[in-house]
């Protein structure tokens, strides 16, 4: 590895699978298929392949918002994807989403397919298809996508940025660490100081905008993304912590969390939900003791 300290970009850069730290394995510098594998398909409507990190998080939270608020439209089946596997690179899941990230969503309710991808594109398209948690036209609606779109254009900084550079690197190096963890502090400022004026978001009411910004930023205030609690000092952002926990108290955000969840407690994973029944029956404390 190059000693980052003496390192000159050289004219032509080449891919060294060795510097890639912690995801070295499954990072590569092209798109497309790995191997051939088609993605099961249940009897649901949407059809969600995904994994419970933040950005996984915000779309079971909403299929289960939607669910409670009496959508049965929105009943899904949500199947694992292992990203560390390399399950994402597999023929079927390039096909529904050719970025190979999660979450990708499959919609059959109609006489064609529509897939959808990126978690933010999914959140407005389900918002849109069932007429809930974005409000229909004006101001709110902009100020709605507004923080929607702030947090798909923030939290790259968070995770690729931060998140990388402090927990996944090979080497800890203080200039990106330095670097990210400002940015993110200017972004939980952000937060902080819109939250001490409104109790959501985008006004009073709650949206897919705390959807999306709740499973990255609320983790992070509550010390459990990237254990940089103290590091980054979050118990100051005081509003943040009460919106947060807020939120943490709905029902259908304590049930999305638990979805394609694979570590924590065996009594909040849920490796795949096809029916509301699983968190019941199927969460892996139970299947354990079966």
């Amino acid at each position: 590895m190059v000693d980052s300290s003496n390192y000159t970009p050289p004219a032509i850069w080449t891919w060294q699978r060795e510097n890639g730290g912690r995801f070295a394995s499954i990072n590569r510098p092209i798109a497309g298929a790995t191997h051939d594998k088609p993605l099961p398909v249940g009897r649901h409507p949407l059809q969600l392949y995904s994994l419970a990190t933040p950005n996984g998080v915000k779309v079971t939270v909403m299929l289960e918002e939607l669910l409670a608020l009496g959508h049965a439209g929105a009943e899904y089946d949500a199947w694992l994807i292992p990203i560390n596997e390399g399950a994402q690179f597999g023929s079927g899941f390039v096909e529904v989403n050719p970025n190979s990230k999660i979450p990708a969503l499959m919609d059959r309710s109609g006489p064609e397919p529509v897939r959808v991808f990126e978690s933010g594109a999914i959140l407005q398209y389900l918002a849109e298809k069932f007429g809930a948690f974005l409000p229909a036209g004006g101001s709110a609606r902009a100020e709605c996508l507004s923080w929607l779109f702030w947090q798909m254009g923030s939290a790259p900084f968070l995770g690729g940025g931060f998140g990388h550079f402090y927990a996944y690197a090979p080497t800890k190096l203080e200039y990106p660490i330095d670097r990210y963890a400002m940015e993110v502090k200017r972004q939980l400022d952000v937060l902080d100081r819109h939250l001490a004026e409104h109790r959501y978001l985008a006004g009073d009411d709650y949206t897919i905008a705390d959807m999306a910004v709740w499973p990255w930023y609320g983790t992070l205030v509550k010390g459990q993304l990237y254990e940089a609690g103290e590091f980054l000092q979050v118990h100051e952002y005081r509003h943040v912590l009460r919106w947060t926990d807020e939120i943490a108290l709905r029902p259908a955000v304590q049930r999305g969390r638990m979805v394609n969840r694979t570590w924590g407690q065996p009594s909040s994973q849920l490796h795949e939900r096809h029916e509301a029944s699983d968190f019941d029956t199927k969460t892996q404390d139970k299947l354990g003791a079966a």
